[in-house]
């Protein structure tokens, strides 16, 4: 997703400190009094921590605002942006030693349900929101509601899509569209003899948590089931669909994935090697500012069919406020405000950000149903409906603290890794994983 070279979080580093921070206990209360302004009036700052987004532009966006709005307010409003995948080792820390920023700013997945003894309830930020722009999203609520209190630990913000991205010329010639994971193997393999792999990431970062996990569910296999309570990964489901994915890496691809970061398939495609990749616009954002001839080759298409379902991963960016943040009336206030200019956020992002309430961006919605950049004009129309084969990774049921530690983990990115360089065979490395999110499930029994 980023263009940028950045060193990952270790797996043991990021659930080392993960566990530490889990173990300490949140002692501040829980806001219930409205703003007031005069409140506003003495703090005077306001701190955020989150991702360096993907689309440059937005973070100038971001910067700009927050800081405007805390110059209107007399509060001064510092923003520190840190590498997506420091994110979930960032929070840890600062929930480990109860101090830091008064907003933290999540992406990926996970945070909110993993953190939400944390965090400061915000259902009445969402509820308000909800009153002034339609009801949040199906996906905007896993980020960020507790089904079984019916708390809000996280203010949803935008959901990130996974949409395939293709060299339009490069499948012509073999009279192909990668539309269905078959066709991909197939069409990917004879692109690969022509120099031109497809390019799915096998590491550990948020882009293949997303992509394999769409492939798993399109083969009608999922982690838990729709109550959220039970482990069903052990499936022929989910052997078919590690089968698949094993296939896939050894006739379309090459070994440089198994190293990947959320960079990676990025440069690959506007490098003009990859002809398929999966990911949000910012590989083609890239593009165009690289490579015209190349960007106007590059076309965006529906994630590909399985035997059951067409459906991709999504990320998530979402809010949550420290219980032990110092300034959380003023956190709640610059929330409001922000809401209140979330299309202005939505065109500094390209069309990047998509809405997690229903009326926040009506359609047809700005850049995405006619961006005067692309060509032809309406390239990325079909992104406007995304939310109709997006998911986070509690689906098919919710979000819990036990899907996002199986998310951080990479249990599933594992499995389909594992399985793809023979470590292990199809139905091992998937009763292997199905084990280890068991075993998550049973340390958070009982937390909540």
């Amino acid at each position: 997703m980023s263009k940028f070279h950045l060193p990952l979080v270790t797996r043991r580093r990021l659930l080392r400190e993960t566990s530490l921070a889990l173990a300490a206990t949140g002692a501040a209360p829980l806001i219930s009094a409205p703003f007031l302004s005069q409140a506003l009036a003495d703090t005077k700052t306001l701190s955020i921590v989150q991702w360096s987004h993907f689309v440059p532009e937005y973070d100038k966006w971001f910067d700009d605002f927050a800081k405007s709005w805390g110059g209107k307010n007399g509060i001064t409003v510092t923003v520190d942006h840190i590498p997506v995948q420091n994110i979930p080792a960032r929070a840890a820390a600062e929930a480990s030693a109860g101090s830091g920023h008064d907003l933290f700013g999540f992406n990926g997945a996970g945070g909110a349900h993993l953190y939400r003894k944390f965090f400061i309830d915000v259902s009445d930020l969402v509820k308000k929101t909800e009153k002034q722009y339609g009801a949040v999203s199906v996906i905007g609520k896993q980020l960020g509601y507790n089904a079984d209190d019916g708390t809000w630990s996280a203010f949803p913000d935008f959901y990130i899509n996974f949409p395939g991205m293709y060299r339009k010329s490069l499948w012509d010639e073999i009279g192909m569209l990668p539309d269905t994971w078959d066709n991909l193997r197939i069409g990917g393999a004879k692109l690969k003899a022509k120099g031109h792999p497809i390019g799915i990431s096998l590491g550990h970062s948020n882009d293949p948590s997303t992509t394999w996990r769409g492939l798993l569910w399109s083969y009608g296999a999922a982690v838990q089931d729709e109550t959220g309570k039970k482990i069903v990964l052990e499936s022929k489901e989910a052997v078919e669909a590690v089968k698949a994915a094993a296939a896939l890496y050894k006739e379309a691809m090459t070994t440089d994935v198994l190293s990947w970061n959320d960079s990676s398939n990025n440069q690959y495609v506007d490098s003009g090697v990859a002809s398929y990749i999966v990911n949000p616009i910012s590989a083609y954002r890239t593009a165009q500012k690289l490579n015209k001839k190349l960007a106007d080759d590059i076309y965006v298409i529906d994630p590909p069919k399985g035997p059951v379902r067409q459906i991709m991963g999504a990320a998530s960016e979402f809010y949550g406020i420290w219980k032990f943040a110092k300034n959380k009336e003023v956190a709640i206030e610059f929330l409001k405000y922000y809401s209140q200019h979330w299309p202005e956020a939505f065109k500094a992002s390209e069309g990047y950000n998509n809405p997690c309430f229903a009326n926040l961006v009506p359609k047809p919605m700005p850049i995405l149903s006619d961006d005067a950049t692309s060509q032809p004009h309406d390239k990325l129309k079909l992104l406007q409906d995304s939310d109709r084969w997006s998911a986070i990774p509690g689906y098919p049921g919710p979000a819990t603290p036990a899907t996002d530690e199986i998310y951080y983990a990479f249990i599933i990115n594992d499995m389909m890794a594992k399985a793809a360089t023979g470590q292990l065979g199809a139905e091992d490395s998937v009763k292997q994983a199905a084990q280890q999110c068991e075993a998550i499930f049973q340390k958070w029994a009982g937390k909540t």
